[in-house]
């Protein structure tokens, strides 16, 4: 029996050998980063080393790269930390981290295509009587869609708001430079990378953050990651992120987007619609709709095939639902009938024509 085909990579990626083997390191070492005596130094030194390589990577300063728990863990710290008196504005298709939030919030609608509408954005800022808080993810995990987040920066800071960007499930897939996006603040997560769960790290701008007084903690604990995020941290696997950064940067990407074309134009041959394909978007992400089957229909059918896909986000998973990013895209026709394909790090073309032919076979059937 075949091994079952791994590709739901958006939900999170196989882990790396490499982070595997420096996290078993970390695991040997005793002490506690906040200890001064010399077991505790070399801890503490470790984990330096370690935001070094984040912030470097990401285009951040190391003063502030804060690691965290996560993705969702850091777009929460970064809302909560900046919000003050600002209202929050968000992209209609925001990971539920964001969307899901216990604020009022202002939505931000996408054109067809996923791509928050920044003539709305613009027009919406100019008639704002408080300057907001404006959150859009970088990479949309469904659809693989990027926002032209460099442009939307630009118009934030020049009516006085900030904007606060989910890059977690573009990093490591796209090149992402913080102090050339322009964003005041940047989430990232190890798992998307090939890297362990449970740890992740939030990036502010240079200077801390324009316009704001401070960052206000979730945590106070004992004042760790410079009073900005207290409890002990996590050396194994603050340690496993640094490599997963490094790994997901060497890695040539031209052969998975030779398969994630390969899947998008068997399946289109079969009548299923490639959703966003119009727009800029991450090249291991596929979002197909096909209307004969529901998305439920798909995934167990899929599954019984021996392939892990999804049918959107994750940490939205446990229920099979019409999907509220294509609604958002004003695609409702599609939303009941979508799948996401999305490729790890160590796909084989062989695995992608297996896919291909059972994803053919049942969808025809």
């Amino acid at each position: 029996m075949n091994k079952p085909v791994y590709l739901d990579a958006n939900a999170s990626e196989p882990v790396r050998d490499s982070v595997i083997s420096e996290m078993v390191k970390a695991l040997h070492i005793t002490g506690n980063p906040s200890s001064v005596h010399a077991m505790g130094r070399r801890c503490y030194h470790m984990i330096e080393d370690a935001r070094e390589v984040v912030a470097d990577h990401f285009g951040g300063d190391v003063q502030n790269c804060i690691f965290t728990s996560g993705g969702t863990e850091a777009d929460i710290l970064a809302i909560h930390g900046q919000k003050q008196d600002r209202p929050l504005w968000v992209g209609a298709t925001e990971h539920p981290a964001i969307s899901q939030i216990d604020y009022p919030k202002t939505i931000l609608p996408v054109t067809q295509q996923g791509i928050v509408d920044l003539g709305f954005l613009e027009q919406s800022l100019q008639q704002a009587e408080t300057p907001p808080l404006v959150c859009l993810m970088l990479a949309n995990s469904e659809t693989g869609v990027l926002h032209p987040i460099k442009e939307a920066a630009e118009l934030c800071h020049h009516y006085g708001a900030l904007l606060h960007v989910d890059a977690v499930q573009a990093a490591g897939r796209v090149k992402i430079d913080l102090s050339e996006l322009g964003a005041d603040s940047l989430a990232i997560s190890a798992h998307k990378m090939g890297g362990p769960k449970g740890i992740g790290a939030l990036l502010l701008a240079s200077g801390n953050i324009r316009g704001a007084k401070r960052l206000d903690p979730l945590f106070i604990g004992g004042g760790q990651e410079q009073g900005r995020r207290g409890g002990t941290q996590a050396l194994p696997v603050i340690v496993g992120m640094a490599e997963a950064v490094r790994a997901s940067y060497i890695q040539d990407r031209t052969a998975i987007i030779k398969m994630r074309d390969a899947i998008e134009a068997a399946a289109k041959k079969h009548g299923a619609v490639v959703c966003g394909e119009g727009a800029k978007r991450l090249d291991n992400t596929s979002c197909l709709a096909f209307e004969g089957k529901s998305a439920q229909q798909q995934l167990m059918a899929l599954d019984m095939a021996g392939f892990c896909v999804s049918t959107g986000s994750a940490c939205s998973s446990g229920k099979v639902a019409k999907s509220p990013v294509l609604i958002a895209m004003g695609l409702q026709r599609l939303a009941g009938y979508s799948i996401r394909v999305s490729l790890p790090w160590n796909i084989t073309e062989q695995e992608t024509e297996r896919f291909i032919e059972a994803y053919c076979r049942i969808v025809a059937s």
